[in-house]
């Protein structure tokens, strides 16, 4: 028996591509009459780094929580952008935005899980030699280390009607 989608993890880099994708997992939504989760995973600074930056505990906590208020703002405008394209109602059908900190992959595959999940979709670059012509690693991760199924989508060779790169 197939699994009904009715909860979408949208997993996204920011890039125009996983704009893209977007597109993808609204029209899914609509289709299965599905909610929409939004996930941004933030690479963790290596320690090294952060004695460089000579911040105390209070300025990375506050750093950290701007941060995450920008993203969600940006993420919350690529409804707006695709409804520009595709019709309303696209803000309805996100229920929850998430910006995790931690490696992408893990946090893809820890977020589809707690939130019950039944599709993930996630553009991919095409970047690199041989086995991440076609994935990215990120994409290339989540699709070898999840039993959901998942929706790597390219960015085609033809311009896009939209301008992510306002965002």
């Amino acid at each position: 028996m197939i699994t009904q989608i009715k909860k979408i993890l949208y997993a996204t880099d920011l890039s125009k591509n996983s704009s893209y994708a977007f597109l993808y997992a609204t029209d899914m939504a609509k289709r299965h009459n599905a909610t929409i989760i939004i996930l941004h995973a933030i690479e963790l600074i290596p320690a090294y780094a952060e004695v460089y930056a000579a911040m105390t505990d209070e300025m990375k906590r506050k750093q950290q929580e701007e941060m995450v208020e920008e993203i969600k703002k940006h993420l919350q405008d690529f409804c707006k952008k695709a409804e520009a394209q595709i019709g309303p109602p696209c803000v309805e059908l996100v229920s929850k935005i998430l910006v995790p900190r931690g490696h992408p992959p893990e946090e893809i595959l820890n977020a589809a899980d707690e939130e019950g999940c039944d599709a993930i979709v996630l553009g991919t670059h095409g970047k690199g030699f041989l086995a991440h012509t076609f994935l990215g690693s990120v994409s290339n991760a989540v699709l070898h280390r999840t039993r959901k199924p998942v929706f790597v989508i390219p960015l085609p060779s033809e311009k896009t009607t939209i301008d992510w790169d306002g965002i």
